[in-house]
């Protein structure tokens, strides 16, 4: 029982809440301060056949604006085991053979959504804790804007449409990607979707979790995307700018660098994008951590940065030779002296 304003009684008394009726009556003069109020709270029964099914689960999923029904067609399920009854198994089979227009759409959202949460595999570089694990597995930690079909404001009841299942409907919308590989396809516009949404991640990392697709089929089919959208706005398609910055906090992150280190490394890429490298971004980022770590104590092999950032040992070479000549304006002056700056191998 909790307390509340009792407009009979004139102060403050104790209710109580009845949860069959929805009322919230006063304990006291019986008054109905409150009725028919629905229950927010977690309902934890279960509603399935088997008595051995703990699925609390009682509803399908929301609707979905990308589908011609919304999401909210009715999807009859196998029976289970011997349990099942003859009518539902009868139903089910007459629902296979039936069409279903969105059928190919819901299996590329699923797949897309798979990708985002699919874990990619790399060697474990050296240093990192062993409590890890071997090899080293880190998520694409995409966001729900991008990997979700869509998110449900419970405040506001509003609908944000996922980017990626966007760019996928509006693409097969125009009938023209038949014969095109889908999974290069599904990719690229989850990697589309990344650069959108300020959330870049490298056509590498994309590629270890495209079901076998590779970076070229990747390649190609952003630039078909990129083209059939162009085409169906008549402008160009805004992509986003990639900075070094945007993937620096990940990359310190594989390689198990500390706090103070991921702080320099991040203050060092923002002060060379003042400076004319040409570089791409990711290459940037993959010099920039290997200066800061040669300047500390946990100092990390080429071959680790390599693995860790998806760049080639002869890529961080060049890059980190174009920023040598800037690197004590690059280094934070609190986390390197100047004669540290001098101890660093000449490229």
């Amino acid at each position: 029982m909790s307390d509340a304003y009792c407009s009979d009684c004139k102060r403050q008394t104790e209710v109580v809440f009845d949860h069959s009726a929805g009322d919230t009556v006063c304990s006291e003069c019986g008054l109905v301060l409150e009725s028919h109020s629905i229950d927010e709270t977690s309902e934890w029964r279960t509603f399935a056949n088997e008595s051995g099914d703990n699925d609390p689960v009682r509803v399908g999923g929301p609707t979905n604006p990308l589908l011609a029904d919304g999401g909210l067609s009715t999807v009859i399920a196998k029976p289970n085991g011997a349990t099942g009854e003859f009518l539902s198994s009868s139903l089910g089979r007459w629902q296979n053979r039936g069409s279903n227009p969105d059928r190919g759409l819901i299996l590329a959202f699923k797949t897309i959504a798979t990708m985002s949460d699919r874990s990619l595999t790399v060697s474990k570089p050296q240093g990192i804790p062993q409590s890890v694990g071997n090899p080293l597995e880190v998520r694409l930690g995409l966001v729900a804007t991008i990997k979700v079909s869509y998110l449900l404001s419970v405040m506001m009841f509003d609908y944000e449409i996922d980017r990626a299942n966007e760019i996928y409907k509006r693409v097969e919308d125009q009938k023209s990607s038949r014969g095109r590989n889908q999974d290069a396809l599904l990719a690229a516009c989850l990697y589309i979707a990344c650069r959108q949404e300020d959330k870049p991640r490298t056509v590498k990392e994309i590629c270890s979790v495209a079901n076998g697709a590779t970076k070229k089929e990747i390649g190609r089919a952003k630039e078909y995307i990129v083209k059939q959208l162009g085409l169906e706005n008549g402008q160009s398609v805004e992509m986003g700018t990639i900075h070094a910055g945007d993937f620096m906090r990940r990359f310190c992150s594989n390689l198990g660098m500390n706090n103070q280190a991921v702080k320099a490394a991040q203050e060092a890429v923002t002060k060379s994008e003042e400076f004319d490298i040409r570089r791409s971004p990711i290459s940037i980022a993959a010099a920039v951590i290997y200066i800061i770590t040669q300047l500390s104590d946990d100092k990390k092999p080429l071959k680790d940065i390599s693995v860790a950032t998806g760049v080639a040992e002869g890529t961080i070479r060049n890059s980190y030779k174009d920023l040598y000549p800037h690197v004590s304006k690059i280094i934070p002056s609190w986390y390197a002296k100047e004669e540290d700056l001098k101890n660093l191998c000449s490229p």
